[in-house]
């Protein structure tokens, strides 16, 4: 059965306010504690992400930002065991903390503030905000009285207000008019590839304001092997013949990691004359999902719920910049168009390739961040079965630990056909360094 904790929407929060109208006036509190109704919150973001085929770096943007908003109230709340993350990430300056908090419900504040920030930040506009009523009907049916409520929503829009002020200093707006990726016939160098043929995606995300990381480019990742794709005893030419033999040769287990791990946000699909798109989650957005699988399997409260989730993105969103710094500074081609100009003009991989450069592999650098901070949270051994994909009708994945789903998730791009397994190690081994640095030196929780 499908994991229950992505299954809600607004009907469960419908079914939610008609069930408790009748309930308790305390009971308001209870049930806006509850982690699983964050969850179901972060939920709904994936959703519009994945509805509007966000790429995967501006869809890690949109989880960032909205997390930070929701870790900012906890931590106003709760100040005897979280702090702020102003002055711990970059140009975040200091944020209206209450002077009274006796009329605040710091719970459904945070998930107020997530709401409305992933709207501001994604498109078209005001697709989360039936959602955020939702929410508010929720807590008035439930009994909150009415000052809480005002107090409630007041204090979670000084935050929201705070947040997106930041966020448009980020550079985002300014890399959406930059020059686009230049094709040439360089050898070695990545052009589009089939179906699509699509221009190269965010050319200038290394512009991006970071998190953590000094630059872009202080965990860029080591460069490939120099490419000779006709020195059958070269490193390069054995990694290719790697790809190949292992496309060739992919047994139901290689398959189901590669569809598992495939987090393809806007597939082209194409059968004689007919074109059709398929869309999954992002890899942040899959990450997303293991977060609150992981924060519902180890019991975790609210607020270690909510800290889980925005150290994770932001693990991902300095991932994703560093790794695209890298991508762009050595523009390498990807397996699927040496093998056809040498080896097989008919060979395909068995996902499909993305349309951006192969090196390093952005799976391999961004899950092995997530690894790292989810670890820190969650511990390096909870075991837990993976339902993300259950709703694309690909089955779960008992997973051993956050450490593991990541080289799974790194290896998945080998059997993939899309990466070379030296793309999966650079990257792992950049992104490993970025989530450990996320770690050390963000002091969330006292």
């Amino acid at each position: 059965m499908k994991n229950l904790l992505f299954k809600a929407g607004l009907s469960g929060l419908a079914i939610a306010i008609s069930f408790c109208s009748c309930a308790p006036a305390t009971d308001y509190k209870k049930t806006l504690n509850d982690p699983l109704l964050f969850c179901k919150t972060v939920k709904k973001l994936n959703n519009v992400v994945l509805e509007n085929n966000f790429p995967p770096m501006i869809a890690t943007r949109n989880y960032t930002y909205a997390t930070i908003a929701a870790y900012e109230v906890i931590a106003a709340g709760d100040p005897q065991h979280y702090q702020s993350l102003a002055g711990q990430v970059k140009a975040l300056k200091p944020l209206p903390v209450p002077a009274d908090t006796s009329k605040i419900n710091f719970p459904l504040a945070a998930m107020l503030a997530f709401t409305k920030v992933g709207n501001a930040v994604t498109f078209p506009e005001g697709s989360l905000m039936g959602y955020y009523e939702s929410l508010v009907n929720m807590a008035d049916s439930l009994g909150m009285p009415e000052d809480i409520l005002t107090g409630t929503k007041a204090f979670s829009d000084t935050i929201v207000s705070s947040i997106m002020a930041w966020a448009k200093g980020d550079n985002y707006a300014q890399t959406r008019s930059a020059s686009r990726y230049t094709v040439t016939n360089d050898p070695g160098r990545w052009i589009p590839t089939p179906p699509m043929y699509a221009q190269a995606v965010e050319p200038h995300w290394m512009e991006i304001r970071t998190m953590v990381l000094d630059s872009a480019s202080q965990f860029r990742p080591a460069p490939p092997p120099p490419f000779t794709p006709k020195d059958t005893n070269s490193t390069f030419y054995k990694a290719l013949k790697e790809v190949e033999i292992i496309g060739n040769s992919l047994t139901d287990e290689q398959k189901h990691i590669a569809d598992f791990w495939d987090d393809n946000p806007f597939k082209l699909n194409v059968s004689g004359h007919v074109m059709f798109a398929t869309k999954k989650f992002s890899p942040a957005g899959h990450w997303m999902n293991i977060v609150g699988i992981a924060a519902k399997t180890s019991g975790a409260d609210f607020n270690t719920t909510v800290t889980g989730y925005a150290k994770t993105a932001i693990a991902l969103y300095d991932a994703f910049i560093s790794c695209w710094e890298g991508k762009y500074v050595y523009n390498f081609v990807r397996p699927e168009t040496v093998i056809n100009a040498n080896l097989d003009a008919d060979w395909r991989p068995y996902i499909q390739t993305p349309p951006f450069p192969s090196s390093a592999s952005g799976h391999a650098t961004v899950s092995a961040a997530a690894a790292e901070t989810m670890t820190s949270i969650f511990g390096d051994n909870l075991k837990f079965t993976d339902t993300s994909l259950l709703e694309f009708g690909i089955a779960n994945r008992q997973i051993a630990s956050f450490r593991m789903a990541a080289a799974e998730a790194a290896m998945s791009r080998l059997y993939g056909g899309i990466h070379y397994r030296f793309d999966n190690d650079l990257g792992a081994a950049s992104g490993k360094k970025t989530g450990e640095l996320v770690v050390s030196k963000l002091k969330m929780k006292k």
